[in-house]
């Protein structure tokens, strides 16, 4: 897969379709390329050419523990960056639960550069926001505490983003333990910080201030509340919301295979919006 040099670090990436609109999807949680290829690709059979990618910190781009702002504000700027060498902007952005924040953030803080909203299994609330802190935050720093660097090199996630790319084990070695637990702190502040908006990352007023469509596909389980994605369709002036998971799983995560299996459908379901909305 080609890399791109994306405001200071290596970000992996790829293009699906030959032509057509302009399309960026994200995964959801801290998932590389794979978690996001298969509706991708059917994106891409509807007539979209689609960008997908590995954001920094995730799959095989450069680890970079740092900078001023929250973890996905830096992911949205990545992707405008990105989208702008590739000549695909404005575009139409998209994602799953983390990767939907990335793309709210994106049209908040890039607005000339979207046409259009995809958004899928939508996140919000307390439980969701306290268990997903701990999740991509809290456990590496209660690592860092305990073990320093090497107790966080030995973690899942980030031996994996070693295995991918060997020169993050590095990245991760020279970084004293405070500046990383000081850094990934900030970031789950951020995140706390999101327990009572309408989704994290981002306030009424935010979301009140998105002019382009937005198609939404809650979710159906306690981090990804149905009544989240509904209430997201309320806030944004042109959005419409299609409930294709009607089954609640109490339970902090829906089976994946669910929506893989309703990858042809939603892609569908996008091409069907994007037409309607004039967004070709």
């Amino acid at each position: 897969m080609p890399i791109a040099k994306v405001r200071g670090i290596n970000m992996n990436y790829q293009v699906l379709g030959a032509g057509g609109p302009w399309v960026a999807l994200s995964p959801g949680g801290r998932r590389d390329i794979s978690g996001i290829e298969l509706l991708a690709g059917k994106v891409a059979e509807q007539g979209y050419r689609v960008v997908v990618f590995d954001r920094r910190n995730t799959g095989a781009s450069d680890v970079v523990i740092g900078g001023d702002e929250s973890e996905y504000e830096i992911w949205a700027d990545d992707v405008h960056e990105l989208l702008k060498q590739l000549g695909a902007l404005p575009a139409i952005v998209g994602g799953s639960s983390s990767g939907c924040r990335t793309a709210l953030l994106f049209a908040l803080r890039h607005p000339e550069s979207v046409r259009a909203l995809l958004l899928w299994r939508v996140t919000g609330g307390r439980f969701a926001c306290e268990r997903l802190a701990e999740e991509y935050y809290g456990q590496f720093i209660s690592a860092a505490k305990a073990g320093g660097m090497a107790a966080v090199c030995a973690m899942e996630h980030w031996h994996e983003r070693i295995a991918a790319n060997p020169a993050n084990r590095a990245a991760l070695m020279n970084m004293a333990p405070d500046r990383f637990i000081e850094v990934m702190s900030r970031w789950r502040e951020y995140f706390l910080k999101g327990a009572d908006l309408p989704v994290i990352g981002a306030s009424e007023t935010d979301l009140r201030s998105i002019k382009v469509p937005a198609c939404i596909v809650p979710g159906n389980d306690l981090t990804h509340g149905r009544q989240t994605g509904e209430n997201l369709g309320r806030l944004l002036q042109k959005s419409e919301v299609h409930v294709l998971f009607p089954k609640h799983y109490d339970e902090p995560l829906s089976p994946r295979e669910e929506w893989d299996e309703k990858a042809g459908e939603m892609a569908a379901l996008f091409s069907d919006f994007l037409k309607r909305f004039n967004v070709n």
